[in-house]
């Protein structure tokens, strides 16, 4: 009976203990995942080739796990959730190119994720969101160019990444991977530039965050105005800032004031005209200038010369004169007039023993200028020269002449005009024609590059003003709705993709 026993227990033992395993506690069985189709399962690995899709069920006791040469496009979001105790991860000559949102979501204990030799093209933002306790991540060996910003935030156990073999582009998008490299404790192996030329061939490892220049701008719609305009003029008056717009169809000049509550501009005040040309701000009426001297009235320039106030009124016609007023008191006389029949610009220089301007010379090749601009480049003097037909054109002073430094097509121009926010140097080529064309100053190259451009019917006119800690560019337009622009600054290092 003993011996009997004892061997019928010893022989059912192992069964027992089976049986247990597999039984759940509240009676019912349970199956254990087997090890999926298309995958080699041992002990505590698993390795998949050729599937088409992340398993859902492995072994519980699969730590690692390697795909190659699968058929799926990309690592999808919660794809491995059902595997919760990876500890490594593995993806090695796939041809899948992006990994999503939380693609590795539910892996609170994986310390090795390899991504290596695929096709990835782009990560997305938070693609590892999650992996906290990961220690080693390489990607390398794929088809980079740049990394998301902050791809790898919270992932604070990091001792290693791996970049190598990808087409890293090193400009502003990355430049937040230069600034983690010199904070973070995890180690990056040498990792060389793809672009920009400025970069190629060059390590990622020794740039620094200021070798970056990630700072631009742009001019973004702001408001649009339901009149059309010839000029525009931005002043300050009694601490507060205004605009005024010499409107020739309704024969006024209408005054717009900045609302500080509502963050837009208003109308302030008018002033009725005849065949409105330019308002220049003067507050209150003093005199009238005689019309008989001024034909065809172009432009209205002031300026000091010596601590006296002079101004000039621009005379397009052929048999009028262009003539300087100066301030006695009272009020403003005639003091000069630069009559001249030459269709080119002519440079007049100022005579202090005679107290007005005398004739310099004229700029060659550039007859049927319609309007010239000056502004100035690091104490350089340049004019803008407009044209309606042919190239408008950048003229630099040599300290004898001006040189020509760039040309720009211009058909249908009326307007090219010089404008100056903070450091940057703009110029605007409006036209009847086509789009408004903004360049500005690049001073590594000394001239203008193209920057954006602008939808304004047939501008005539553009001034910036300064309000609220914003800045705005106002620009009227002949045909068309005024428009008013706003000044924006961008680092382009912040953008997200």
């Amino acid at each position: 009976m003993g011996l009997s026993d004892r061997g019928w227990r010893g022989r059912t033992l192992p069964f027992l203990v089976i049986a247990v395993s597999v039984i759940s506690a509240d009676g019912l069985r349970v199956r254990q995942p087997r090890c999926p189709f298309g995958c080699t399962c041992t002990k505590d690995n698993a390795l998949c080739e050729n599937v088409r899709s992340v398993p859902h069920t492995f072994p519980p006791d699969v730590v690692s796990l390697s795909f190659v040469k699968t058929g799926f496009s990309g690592i999808t979001g919660g794809s491995f959730v059902h595997t919760p105790v990876l500890q490594l991860l593995l993806f090695t000559g796939n041809s899948f190119d992006f990994i999503d949102e939380d693609a590795f979501m539910g892996l609170p204990h994986l310390e090795y994720l390899f991504i290596e030799n695929n096709k990835i093209a782009s990560i997305s933002p938070n693609a590892f969101r999650g992996l906290k306790g990961l220690l080693h991540l390489s990607l390398a060996y794929n088809n980079l160019e740049t990394l998301p910003r902050d791809v790898f935030s919270g992932m604070e156990a990091l001792t290693k990444v791996d970049l190598r073999g990808n087409n890293l582009i090193c400009d502003c998008k990355l430049k937040w991977l230069v600034e983690w490299m010199h904070h973070t404790n995890a180690t990056l192996d040498e990792i060389y530039c793809s672009g920009p030329p400025s970069y190629q061939g060059k390590r990622l490892n020794d740039l620094l965050p200021h070798s970056f220049d990630c700072i631009t701008s742009e001019f973004a719609s702001y408001q649009s105005l339901k009149f059309e305009s010839i000029s525009v003029e931005a002043f300050t008056f009694g601490m507060d800032q205004y605009v005024v717009f010499a409107q020739p169809f309704a024969g006024t000049c209408n005054f717009l004031e900045w609302d500080h509550v509502e963050m837009t501009f208003r109308t302030y005040d008018t002033i009725e005209s005849t065949s409105t040309v330019v308002c220049k701000p003067m507050f209150i009426k003093i005199q009238d200038i005689d019309i008989l001297k001024i034909r065809k009235p172009n432009d209205i320039e002031t300026f000091m010369i010596e601590g006296e106030s002079y101004f000039v009124i621009a005379d397009s016609s052929k048999a009028g004169s262009t003539t300087v007023y100066k301030w006695n008191g009272n009020g403003f006389y005639s003091h000069q007039s630069l009559h001249h029949c030459s269709q080119r610009p002519v440079i007049y220089q100022w005579n202090r023993s005679q107290n007005q301007f005398e004739r310099r010379t004229d700029i060659p090749d550039m007859e049927d200028v319609f309007s010239v601009k000056h502004f100035h480049v690091k104490g350089e003097l340049f004019i803008c020269l407009t044209r309606f037909i042919g190239d408008s054109k950048v003229m630099r002073w040599d300290g004898a002449m001006f040189k020509e430094l760039q040309t720009f097509p211009s058909r249908g121009s009326m307007v090219f005009q010089p404008v100056s926010i903070g450091k940057w140097q703009y110029a605007i080529l409006g036209s009847d024609y086509s789009l408004t064309q903004v360049y500005q100053w690049d001073a590594k190259k000394g001239q203008f590059v193209p920057s954006q451009e602008l939808n304004i019917q047939a501008p005539r006119s553009f001034s910036v003003l300064f309000v609220d800690s914003r800045v705005f560019l106002l620009a009227s337009s002949f045909k068309g709705k005024t428009q008013i622009y706003e000044h924006l600054i961008i680092d382009l290092s912040n953008s997200t993709f």
